[in-house]
């Protein structure tokens, strides 16, 4: 595959100035804090082999976050860790949400799905645990 097909062309007035491409782990950054910043997001999960390379020093802001490029659009899956006592479809939704008006006001791209995966629940007396996760 070329990596034009990797990367999200803008649409834009035609000014002369050239044109604005977006890399799908762009996408995958900014989808993450979003999610992040939801109240009652414990943590997101990520792949095992993101673990391995965040445990040696590199950080992952795109962790948790897979994006498609399909046909129509832009296809975001979350997967992430709720807080116990959190009503989930109420945080999914405020998830879902966020994602999806920081995309708009950071990329004037508009994700046509932002599918939420709960993949744990942690309780306020447990200790962070380590990751060792599915491959995403």
């Amino acid at each position: 595959m070329s990596e034009q097909q990797h990367l999200l062309e803008m649409s834009h007035d035609e000014n002369g100035l050239g044109k604005v491409e977006i890399a799908p782990e762009v996408i995958e950054v900014i989808a993450s804090i979003a999610a992040s910043e939801v109240e009652g997001v414990m943590q997101m999960r990520g792949s095992f082999a993101a673990g391995v390379v965040e445990r040696l020093g590199k950080k992952n802001h795109g962790k948790g976050v897979k994006v498609e490029l399909v046909e129509d659009g832009i296809k975001v899956d979350v997967y992430c860790v709720m807080k116990f006592g959190v009503s989930i479809p109420v945080v999914a939704q405020k998830i879902q949400d966020n994602i999806r008006q920081a995309l708009l006001n950071m990329t004037a791209l508009d994700a046509t799905e932002v599918n939420i995966h709960v993949v744990g629940i942690q309780f306020e007396n447990q200790k962070v645990e380590p990751e060792i996760e599915q491959e995403v």
